[in-house]
């Protein structure tokens, strides 16, 4: 596989137009990651030169695929204005901001993620969000999965539109969490986002950047699924305090949630552990029925030697409270399905203890 001085080597026969030398050596390259054959980087270019995003982004591709073992490349093309006059000191008392890549005020942020769609990986996310909250911490929730944006519709929000305070977007409130989805920023909820990845890497950077997200104890961030442009942004934006597993017990889907496991192992993120989701139907005798097999889950946490987090049954009273906007933890919180993932806070939140530093309560 090509190391980053092999790809910053093939970068350097990539000359800028009207600038006489190549990308490299003007300091035009940031950020070169390699994980399992993506490679990732970033380009940076001066306001006045945004147009070489066109001109040079299929040679620098083509030329990074040339390498060996390389299977495919993610360019951001960031525009970075010249360097103002620092600022005046802040006033004493002035609070400080959060840790390199963390929005100021956010203690930690726990990515959610699953190697294909379908598994219920956005009901887990909210549920677990709604489940951290009540046990007395800051939550919020950011729906990174660009493409087909579903926290508005579980959580109750669709149609709101984030308002503007000093050039930064508030967050949506709902049922206590504050809430970023893509799904706000669209003009018609039914328009589909056309992007290639060099964009959603750069609106992954907005969310963190741009969205005045206040003091939080923790953000869960709702991965699409897979291991493509979005985890990987993830990962080299902000220090990850921890990742959390969903998949299904079927074979099929417990070998592709693997794949993100290993991904984000691979990109140093701390695995929380592995959540089992559908793990089981119990019908009103009381009896249980392994629809989509069982114990899939805690296979693939003792596989990879991760914490297996526990299971959370099917059953239709948590897909009707997600449709209905009220996710079950909040519509019956003394119920069989909430406790259930009660118990994964509270196994998410030991796990963190481990992980990095603990949770604190508000």
């Amino acid at each position: 596989m090509a190391t980053a001085e092999q790809i910053l080597s093939a970068l350097r026969e990539i000359e800028v137009p009207d600038l006489g030398a190549d990308l490299v050596t003007l300091g035009m390259v940031q950020d070169v990651k390699s994980l399992h054959g993506i490679v990732t980087f970033t380009i940076v270019v001066k306001p006045g030169a945004t147009a070489l995003q066109g001109q040079l982004d299929a040679p620098v591709k083509a030329a990074v695929r040339a390498l060996p073992g390389i299977s495919d490349v993610a360019v951001h093309w960031l525009v970075k204005p010249e360097a103002r006059p620092a600022a005046a000191p802040a006033a004493k008392g002035t609070p400080p901001g959060g840790p390199a890549g963390l929005p100021a005020g956010v203690k930690h942020v726990i990515a959610v993620g699953s190697g294909k769609g379908g598994v219920g990986k956005s009901t887990v996310t909210a549920n677990l969000a709604l489940a951290l909250s009540a046990s007395g911490l800051r939550v919020g929730v950011l729906d990174a999965d660009i493409y087909g944006p579903s926290m508005p519709f579980l959580l109750g929000v669709t149609g709101e539109k984030p308002h503007v305070e000093n050039d930064k977007l508030v967050p949506i409130e709902a049922h206590g969490l504050k809430v970023m989805s893509m799904g706000f920023l669209l003009p018609d909820p039914d328009e589909p986002v056309v992007w290639r990845g060099p964009m959603l890497a750069g609106a992954m950077r907005q969310f963190f950047q741009d969205v005045s997200w206040g003091e939080l104890d923790c953000l869960l961030v709702d991965l699409p699924p897979g291991t493509g442009d979005v985890p990987l942004s993830l990962v080299q934006l902000v220090p990850v305090s921890g990742a959390v597993i969903v998949l299904t017990p079927q074979p099929v889907a417990a070998a592709i949630g693997t794949k993100t496991l290993r991904m984000l192992q691979a990109a140093k993120a701390p695995i929380l552990g592995v959540v089992e989701n559908m793990s089981h139907f119990v019908c009103g005798c009381g009896r249980e029925t392994d629809i989509f097999d069982r114990g899939g889950g805690r296979i693939v946490a003792e596989h990879a030697e991760v914490p297996f987090l526990g299971e959370i049954p099917l059953d239709p009273a948590i897909r009707a409270s997600g449709d209905r906007g009220i996710p079950v933890v909040v519509a019956e919180p003394d119920g069989a399905h909430a406790q259930a993932f009660h118990r994964l806070a509270t196994a998410v939140q030991e796990q963190l203890l481990h992980a990095s530093t603990p949770l604190s309560r508000r």
